[in-house]
């Protein structure tokens, strides 16, 4: 069994063949399609965080709009740049968010991605510290934001204050219990997927990693998962961890999806370099389904993750994702046992 999701990168282009034509086209869809996916019985939501770009930006008012149309789905970042947060601002917005949706925010964080400007976190106020990098900080963000989910007390209470104070140190408003354990970190590398398992966060591992070994993405990806686990499991953390990985998977079912996907064949791996570092961007899969079954059976690190997000392209609609989803999970996940 599986959790299957879908990951929506939120592209918006005021162009003739776009059903998103507005930033504001693409977050009312954002929510028409968690509905719809909830109601075809998908798990969950999640959409990526770009900055300077025209995709999706600051994820709380989504989320928690998303949370207060939904009532089962989980909803998820997949993922947020931690070198443009303030973890005490985040630690409240997502406290709220997640009240709102009744405990189903699965926030996925990272040191982020390749950007539109140059060191885009600097408009931002951020910088790291003398002798630190970038990605030092994104990580440093993320530890003060893991602790202050905690809800610990920590702050000094004014002995005069505005309104009455309970006894000892303060925490952050509102606190949204069991949050901690619901953080996931998007991981591009082994050695941050042995951090993110010391760490006690959940491991996304997406549709490209640092090219480590030479083989095939999903056999370096099943490995990093592996490694992951293990790390866990030193670590001695008390519950189970989770695991996602992303792909891009389509049944082809009609002439919609012939159309769009048809040409695309067996597909496979592609080397590049991201942030200065030689990476392999796993194939993206279409097929009719019986064929689709058997390719994704050949898929490692499909079968060592408990969790799936199917990356959509938002850009041709809700009803044309829904029908996407609803694809994998009528025509594939049953043979897959997956469902």
């Amino acid at each position: 069994m599986k959790s299957i999701g879908f990951l929506s990168f939120g592209h918006w282009s005021n162009t003739p063949h776009s059903a998103t034509r507005s930033a504001s086209d693409v977050l009312l869809q954002s929510i028409d399609l968690a509905v719809a996916a909830e109601e075809l019985g998908a798990d969950g939501a999640y959409f990526r965080v770009h900055h300077f770009a025209q995709q999706l930006a600051s994820p709380f008012p989504l989320l928690a709009a998303v949370g207060a149309r939904t009532r089962r789905i989980e909803i998820g970042t997949g993922v947020i740049d931690m070198r443009y947060e303030n973890p005490f601002y985040m630690a409240e917005d997502a406290g709220s968010a997640d009240l709102i949706g009744g405990g189903r925010l699965q926030l996925g964080l990272s040191r982020g991605s390749p950007e539109q400007v140059i060191d885009g976190w600097r408009y931002f106020g951020y910088a790291p510290p003398e002798g630190q990098s970038d990605a030092d900080m994104g990580r440093r963000h993320a530890e003060v934001f893991l602790e202050l989910l905690k809800g610990e007390g920590f702050a000094q209470p004014n002995p005069r204050p505005m309104f009455p104070n309970p006894p000892g140190l303060l925490r952050l408003e509102p606190h949204a219990p069991g949050l901690r354990e619901r953080i996931w970190w998007g991981s591009g590398a082994n050695a941050t997927a042995v951090w993110a398992a010391q760490m006690g966060m959940n491991l996304q591992s997406s549709t490209l990693k640092a090219d480590e070994s030479g083989e095939p993405f999903h056999v370096q990806q099943a490995k990093q998962i592996r490694l992951y686990r293990d790390a866990w499991k030193e670590a001695g953390h008390q519950r189970q961890p989770r695991v996602s990985v992303s792909r891009s998977i389509f049944a082809i079912t009609d002439d919609r999806d012939r159309a769009y996907f048809g040409r695309d064949g067996e597909g496979s791996d592609q080397i590049g370099v991201i942030d200065n570092m030689r990476a392999v961007f796993g194939r993206s899969y279409a097929a009719e389904p019986e064929r689709l079954i058997e390719q994704l059976r050949g898929d490692e690190a499909i079968a060592e993750a408990d969790t799936l997000l199917l990356t959509v392209p938002n850009q041709l609609g809700v009803d044309y994702n829904a029908h996407v989803i609803e694809n994998i999970l009528t025509h594939v996940a049953p043979a897959l046992g997956w469902r």
